[in-house]
């Protein structure tokens, strides 16, 4: 079975480009999260079923850099 994505998000940053594309294949729904530098792509997989706990760790951090006055 071939990947279905689902819905794809896009986020530049100064030199960098990052895809969030959620997908659905013959295992399940995951989020496949995309960092472009020049021709160079690098690539994580997060399963859906911990999305919420990945989001809350991210929340954890931009918190810190909050008190950090970041």
């Amino acid at each position: 079975m071939e990947d279905d994505i689902i819905c794809t998000e896009k986020i530049i940053a100064d030199r960098k480009t990052f895809f969030l594309d959620l997908k659905q294949n013959a295992r399940g729904k995951v989020v496949r999260i995309t960092e472009k530098v020049s021709s160079n792509r690098d690539r994580i997989m997060v399963p859906a079923e911990i999305l919420d706990d990945f989001i809350a760790a991210l929340e954890d951090i931009r918190e810190t850099l909050k008190q950090q006055g970041e």
